[in-house]
């Protein structure tokens, strides 16, 4: 079982943009040494709790920190961005950093419609995510001669591709072209069951991958006790309450009576989307991961915290890494350059 680390680059309450850089450079290295197979860093604006923004710059810097851990986006949102230009930018960093690169793509805008609206100015609603994919391929595979453009750096670069997707859309455009396919379960579970099926049912094998590859995104709160992680997972219940009412902001410190900031009923709502979690102490954690992999029986598992103290996140991944090794085996040392998704 490969695990993974999903890192938004939170900005804590009391807390810059800088210094969230620096600690996802920091947890970057530390869960390389655990035995971590990727990092993934997603593209959101206008949140002024997440500096992951410009994504590929970011993960730049990761990649500059790190030696041999995969090091990707999930995902770029596509329809942001024309497919050269992601093209250039990924085929740029695996120029640099050689085949450790993902490129994890999504369809929404990441965020909301003034964003969409601020990146997107000047386009049609129409929904070109396939043909975008299908072009974004085309300029990261072997040069065709008589293309009229290709990315340089990109071309022939084969960077590894994955549909990311919440809704049972991105189940089927992962199995008709035979990609590998991350689920977002970490906050909109709803499909889960649906889409996994359906991606496995319908998958047709391609060039790049002739079985299907199908990710859990987890939530994980490791802590040495359970009533210790409950209060760091408040932080994760405020941002998402504020995001759900139209009021984000930095990730919000932890409190002692989550009902009394954010009331029962909308913790409730929060509680049912972030419902794929393992929170707890490490016993507690290892056996809601395992349960979790018993039921969805993925190919690789990848886990996000948003836990506002940087050492206690630390702490968090290293439980989880623990917990996984022990269930499913020490993990095959990733090295520098190694292939495939």
């Amino acid at each position: 079982m490969k695990y993974s680390i999903l890192d938004l680059c939170p900005v804590p309450e009391g807390h810059t943009a800088a210094e969230s850089m620096r600690n996802s450079a920091d947890l970057a290295q530390h869960v390389e040494a655990l035995g971590y197979h990727r990092y993934w860093m997603a593209e959101h604006h206008n949140m002024p709790g997440i500096a992951s923004a410009a994504t590929s710059v970011l993960l730049g810097h990761i990649a500059g920190k790190t030696t041999s851990i995969r090091v990707g986006a999930g995902g770029v949102m596509l329809p942001n961005h024309a497919p050269l230009s992601i093209a250039e930018q990924f085929g740029t960093l695996a120029t640099l950093y050689g085949d450790r690169i993902d490129l994890g793509l999504g369809r929404a805008p990441g965020g909301d419609q003034a964003v969409w609206h601020a990146l997107r100015r000047g386009r049609t609603g129409e929904d070109n995510f396939p043909a975008e994919v299908a072009e974004l391929m085309g300029y990261l595979g072997d040069a065709d001669p008589n293309a009229p453009v290709q990315a340089h750096p990109g071309q022939g670069t084969h960077v590894p591709i994955w549909i990311l997707g919440s809704s049972l859309y991105g189940a089927q455009l992962a199995a008709h072209f035979g990609l590998p396919y991350a689920f977002a379960s970490h906050f909109a579970p709803d499909a889960l069951d649906d889409a996994a099926f359906i991606y496995r049912r319908d998958f047709k094998p391609s060039a790049a991958l002739d079985a299907p590859k199908f990710m859990l995104a987890v939530n994980v709160i490791g802590a040495d006790t359970d009533d210790e992680a409950a209060y760091l997972r408040t932080s994760v219940q405020q941002a998402f309450a504020r995001l759900r009412t139209g009021t984000p902001g930095k990730l919000p410190a932890p409190v002692t009576d989550i009902d009394a900031e954010i009331g029962a009923p909308l913790r409730r709502g929060v509680d049912q989307a972030l419902r794929i979690s393992a929170t707890g102490a490490p016993e507690t954690v290892r056996r809601q991961l395992a349960e979790l992999v018993t039921k969805y029986k993925p190919d690789e598992l990848i886990l996000t915290g948003q836990i506002h103290d940087h050492a206690a996140r630390k702490r968090s991944f290293e439980i989880a890494a623990h917990a996984l090794t022990d269930l499913y085996g020490e993990p095959t040392r990733q090295m520098a350059g190694a292939s495939g998704p």
